[in-house]
């Protein structure tokens, strides 16, 4: 029984690694989705091993209402599906602010929050592009960001 257990457990871990892709060095682009009321963000990827990466997001808003950024860090995990799809989790968090007028009070607020991302990525072979569609969990730590957001966003990104 053990060695079936441990065939099987090898079996299992070289087919992952057949189908292990390494991914690109840097990566920079837009993460375009509703983002808590910040909208786009600009985002960069930078690889810490053959699965493994950074992605760090700035989101800032500015309008009649109110002014605001909000900083993201996830660490990933990539594995490959087939070809050049990809698919990925990760956690992180990262820490915000906004100011405005509410009802004609001035109002402002730092705050953190906790986040997770799973998402689907495509690599084209042919050229250094990389669109992505995720969902971003986050659950903030603040006077009035104090609860749970999920956040859709498709990106593209220029690898290098």
């Amino acid at each position: 029984m053990k060695k079936t257990l441990l065939i099987i457990g090898l079996l299992v871990v070289g087919a992952f690694s057949v189908n292990a892709q390494s991914i690109s060095e840097n990566a920079i682009g837009l993460r375009l989705g509703d983002n808590d009321g910040f909208g786009g963000e600009i985002s960069y990827q930078r690889a810490l091993g053959d699965n493994n990466r950074l992605e760090i997001d700035l989101g800032i808003r500015n309008n009649k209402n109110y002014d605001g950024f909000k900083a993201t860090g996830i660490y990933q995990w990539v594995w490959n599906i087939e070809g050049g799809f990809n698919w990925y989790a990760g956690v992180g968090g990262g820490l915000g602010n906004y100011s405005g007028k509410d009802n004609k009070d001035d109002f402002s607020e730092t705050f953190a929050f906790a986040a997770g991302d799973i998402g689907i990525e495509y690599n084209f072979t042919d050229a250094p592009i990389l669109l992505s569609l995720d969902l971003r969990p986050e659950f903030g730590f603040g006077n009035t960001y104090n609860d749970f957001d999920n956040d859709i966003a498709f990106s593209i990104r220029y690898q290098f």
